[in-house]
């Protein structure tokens, strides 16, 4: 198992624990609020008999108790009678209930409320919960209620509650995602710019050794010191682009056409001669680039695809643009056996390799270094299992020729 993929499990896991505590805390709220529901429907049921025994009662002193055991409930309630019209409130909104009636206003039956406050009330009552049905005076009462503060309160507590550790979990995170990712681009920052160093001191000696053996074997003609003085100028592109990590590269413009030819050119004598390579487009496009590191895209895509073909195949390097979109495409097709649809994504990550000596960080690099410092993309256009893939490089043209075709 690759590291990505364990990193990816531990994800799945920890994903899993956290549903977990969630559907626990919402399971034991959702207990709770049923419980205290079934107390305040009983405490309501309480608060309509106390309203009946008051048309049935005429002793004083259990009216008093009657009185004190309706005034006592804090669940909001409307009771009304079988017409709908309402008889008394408790719970609600005090500004909009019953005020100040008079003897005249009383004769009159004038409703003294907000009436549309108390029908929108009434209605939102009537959903949730069924009416508690009395007789008071030989007379059918509707005791209609809705939940308490407190116990609404409670029924949105579990969701605020993991809403506020989810927010809390994910500032966390990333403050030390950010931290340590931070250290570790130092670390590498550091080893990069050493091995530059390092590499330095061989490279100036295998130059110097390169130009004793053209003067002393009168070899200024060989090919084979043109080949060696190639592999010594691309050591040094290799130490150039350790020596500039970790700072901004500079863009300079350049035809896309003539580099990538520049570097298939080195890069096809370099492989196995049963691999053909075939290069096509438009001539005069340009953008800016950064040629040590734009090579290096270049390398980690074709190297790629000579992994991908099993021993005999061809590449095809094609290059166009969209003048209306101001983009230059570079599509690099391979007759390898492809990736699966359901890889596309994966095979940028960090870590992720199909060989057994792989590191996985080719293609990782591919897309930072064409993201990052050339503002443009980096992707599988198309692959087929067993018939091979195309990765597209998408980059921001400078101008276009007014000669050049698209």
């Amino acid at each position: 198992m690759n590291p990505y993929q364990q990193k990816r499990r531990w994800k799945y896991f920890l994903l899993a624990f956290a549903v977990v505590i969630a559907s626990g805390s919402l399971f034991y709220t959702s207990y709770l609020v049923k419980n205290i529901a079934r107390s305040e429907r009983t405490r309501a049921q309480v608060w309509a008999l106390s309203m009946k025994q008051l048309g049935d009662t005429y002793d004083n002193d259990f009216l008093s108790y009657v009185l004190a055991v309706r005034d006592s409930l804090v669940v909001p309630a409307i009771v009304t009678d079988a017409k709908g019209d309402f008889k008394f409130t408790r719970g609600l909104d005090s500004t909009k209930t019953f005020i100040n009636l008079d003897k005249e206003d009383l004769k009159q039956r004038k409703q003294k409320y907000d009436l549309a406050y108390f029908k929108d009330e009434l209605a939102y009552m009537k959903k949730q919960h069924a009416p508690i049905r009395l007789t008071v005076i030989n007379e059918p009462w509707l005791v209609y209620y809705k939940d308490s503060p407190l116990l609404t309160q409670l029924k949105m507590f579990p969701y605020i509650q993991l809403s506020v550790i989810a927010i809390f979990l994910m500032m966390a995170y990333t403050a030390f995602s950010s931290s340590r990712k931070s250290e570790q681009n130092q670390v590498w920052v550091g080893l990069a710019k050493e091995t530059a160093h390092q590499l330095g001191t061989p490279i100036s000696s295998l130059m110097a050794w390169i130009e004793l053996i053209k003067d002393k074997f009168n070899a200024e003609d060989d090919p084979l010191m043109a080949e060696m003085e190639n592999d010594v100028k691309r050591l040094e592109i290799v130490a150039d682009r350790f020596s500039k990590i970790g700072s901004k590269p500079k863009l300079e413009e350049h035809m896309v056409y003539d580099e990538v030819k520049a570097f298939v050119d080195y890069f096809k004598v370099r492989v196995s001669n049963k691999i053909t390579f075939e290069m096509t487009g438009n001539r005069r496009l340009t953008a800016g680039l950064n040629i040590p590191l734009f090579d290096w895209v270049l390398e980690n895509l074709l190297k790629n695809a000579v992994n991908a073909i099993a021993e005999t195949g061809s590449i095809k390097v094609q290059i166009h643009g969209s003048k209306q979109k101001k983009q230059i495409f570079i599509d690099i097709t391979d007759t390898g056996k492809g990736i699966p649809r359901s890889k596309f994504d994966t095979v940028f990550q960090p870590g992720y390799t199909t060989r057994q000596r792989g590191w996985g960080l080719g293609l990782s690099l591919t897309k930072r270094i064409v993201e990052n410092y050339h503002n443009g993309q980096v992707f599988v256009k198309d692959s087929e299992v067993g018939k091979g893939t195309t990765f597209r490089i998408v980059l921001k043209t400078i101008r276009y020729d007014k000669q050049a075709k698209i």
